[in-house]
């Protein structure tokens, strides 16, 4: 039976090449997006040419009647979540001083909050099946911190807590949750960092280049169809940390 997966933040970068390399596996995919529609847009086209079964759908993950139905929608075309990634995320580079209220609040809403909210709308789902798998995209920065970015760090060592924990309390009905770490990935997301930045990560990082989306999206396929892992957090970084 073909597996139906909710992948957030699924328009450009890491969650783009989840939800691509998992619907050319004959994964029935829904793919969150939130402000960037036209690449959503033309992720959900060159799939459907490809012959790959794709939807999309538009919603702010750090508002729980959004993600409701998201949910709804998912259930209503597929009749249920087999498989539920919680990728959307969003970055901060501030010195700590410097870090407002309302700072703090958005990275925590999109980066911690957001993942308990889908995380709980799902789950129901999953109970009553017996089965399902969550994802969840943290940080090497959740595990080790970064400096100037104390709030992201916060929010991604939120996961890696709720990961483990809930792995625990939801083991007895089969259902599996894990953590990828990714290191420093070549998206949008890093796209600030300059050449020097970028050359002594690479210096730092023993197999000597930035990572791919598609690293990370082996390693959500991965969890995706393995039964028998539960409650870890996997780097995938180079060797970096």
């Amino acid at each position: 039976m073909e597996k139906v997966v909710l992948v957030t933040g699924a328009s450009r970068g890491i969650g783009r090449a989840i939800a691509k390399l998992l619907a050319e596996n004959d994964f029935k995919v829904v793919a969150n997006y939130h402000n960037s529609e036209q690449a959503a847009i033309d992720l959900k086209q060159y799939l459907h040419n490809e012959g790959y079964e794709i939807e999309i759908f538009k919603a702010d993950i750090s508002k729980r009647d959004e993600i409701k139905k998201m949910i709804d929608f998912t259930i209503e075309k597929f009749g249920r979540i087999d498989v539920l990634v919680n990728n959307a995320g969003i970055d901060q580079e501030k010195m700590f001083q410097d870090i407002s209220d309302e700072d703090w609040k958005k990275i925590i809403d999109v980066d911690l909050y957001s993942v308990f909210a889908t995380t709980q709308e799902v789950v129901s789902n999953m109970i009553n099946n017996k089965s399902g798998a969550i994802v969840n995209i943290s940080s090497c920065y959740g595990v080790n911190g970064g400096s100037f970015a104390v709030a992201y760090s916060a929010a991604k060592a939120g996961v890696i807590g709720l990961t483990k924990s809930l792995a625990k309390e939801l083991g007895p009905s089969n259902i599996r949750v894990n953590a990828i770490a990714p290191g420093c990935i070549n998206t949008d997301m890093n796209a600030h960092l300059t050449k020097e930045e970028f050359d002594q990560i690479i210096d730092d990082t023993p197999l000597g280049r930035l990572g791919e989306g598609i690293d990370i999206a082996r390693c959500v396929k991965w969890l995706a169809e393995d039964e028998f892992t539960t409650g870890q957090v996997i780097s995938i970084d180079g060797g970096w940390r």
